[in-house]
């Protein structure tokens, strides 16, 4: 099992940015595919991004597809999440998540992180 730690979240305004990070321990980080996910207040827990394992293939939800970029340092254990132009509807609590497979992201994951809040207001 892989354990995972999520950090980099705050208060931004509209139109600002924000960089996620997520620190992995235990079973090998590059055996995993690895995905961001958020929940937002009152609302089910949504993917957000995936990467495979190799950082080759990339998923998006629509909602951020062209303003977050997901990357992923193996040699670091470290996956990342770059969110540019935030806006208040991606205000929500973000998690980090692992699964064997980057396709499988789309529904969940195996491991969880504890989640980082972000807040997107002025």
């Amino acid at each position: 099992q892989v354990q995972l730690v999520e950090s980099g979240g705050g208060l931004v305004q509209p139109g600002g940015s924000l960089r996620l990070s997520c620190a992995a321990s235990g079973r090998t980080f590059s055996s995993y595919a690895m995905g961001w996910f958020r929940q937002a207040p009152g609302k089910d827990r949504e993917f957000v991004a995936g990467i495979g394992r190799s950082a080759a293939n990339t998923l998006y939800a629509d909602s951020v597809k062209g303003r977050f970029i997901i990357s992923r340092d193996n040699a670091k254990n470290t996956l990342y999440l770059q969110m540019n132009s935030l806006k208040p509807e991606d205000t929500a609590v973000y998690y980090c998540g692992a699964d064997e497979l980057l396709a499988a992201l789309w529904a969940g994951a195996r491991s969880w992180g504890q989640g980082t809040q972000v807040t997107v207001s002025s």
